[in-house]
């Protein structure tokens, strides 16, 4: 089964950048971040054309939003709350005998000051409720996927030295995110596959005239399996893991790439 996660930005906005990658890629399953829509704006149609009639969506007007589209049916086991906030981030569905958890985590501002910068403090107190859940389904065979807004790694930077006080990469950040994985006993898939001394980006700023050439990137995006699928998740090598890096260059593109997974 090929699983792909994708930040896509407002999927009203680029269904053709989604067609476009559904009929390249063919993944068996497509998690989408930031939909920026509600569930009754989105492109239900655009997904049963491509061959996606299966779905599970939890939006909300403007902001956020979570999505899951399959070609095989699935289950949805729901949408959870975290901190409070009805802020659809989080979408769980069932597929041949696993989970799939995708989780939108928030950016968490510009200032990496919870006294300050109340964005910051709902970060880590998603980051915080989100350790406890999935520390309780530690024995379930499941995946995890998403925008989980941290690069835990010196190498999942552009420079671990310029952005260790930049939000997505600061010490309290990584450190909740690789405690997280370890309290789950969480395979961290693109770590496991790709080197540790090896740069890996799955985000570039708008901001870069040229991202490609200045390469400022990080790795925000994530595929965590549970112990009982660490085997298969990491059976088919470095190949089976990919970052859909041309993505970031097509036409009105997303500041984030695809990634899949052939579980």
């Amino acid at each position: 089964m090929r699983i792909a996660t994708w930040n896509i930005n407002s999927v009203r906005l680029r269904i053709d950048q989604v067609t476009r990658f559904l009929t390249e890629e063919a993944p068996d399953v497509l998690c989408l971040q930031e939909i920026k829509c509600t569930n009754d704006q989105f492109p239900r149609k655009a997904f049963e054309r491509a061959g996606y009639p299966h779905m599970a969506v939890h939006g909300q007007k403007g902001y956020h939003g979570v999505a899951t589209v399959s070609r095989a049916p699935l289950v949805e086991v729901g949408p959870r709350q975290f901190c409070g906030k009805d802020d659809c981030r989080h979408i769980a569905t069932e597929h041949d005998g696993f989970e799939l958890h995708n989780f939108y985590v928030p950016a968490g501002g510009d200032v990496p000051d919870p006294d300050v910068n109340e964005k910051f403090a709902h970060k880590l107190s998603f980051l915080e409720e989100m350790t406890q859940m999935l520390a309780e389904m530690a024995g379930r065979p499941a995946v995890i996927v998403g925008d989980l807004n941290v690069a835990p790694h010196e190498h999942d930077v552009w420079s671990h030295k310029q952005l260790r006080g930049v939000v997505s990469h600061t010490p309290v950040e990584t450190e909740a995110m690789l405690a997280m994985i370890e309290g789950a006993g969480l395979c961290d898939v693109a770590r496991r596959l790709v080197p540790m001394e090896e740069k890996l980006y799955t985000w570039w700023s708008y901001r870069a005239k040229d991202w490609e050439a200045s390469n400022r990137g990080r790795r925000l995006d994530h595929v965590w399996v549970t112990a009982p699928l660490e085997e298969r998740a990491l059976a088919g090598g470095r190949g089976s893991f990919r970052v859909h890096r041309q993505a970031r260059s097509w036409e009105k593109p997303s500041d984030h790439a695809p990634l899949t997974l052939d579980l």
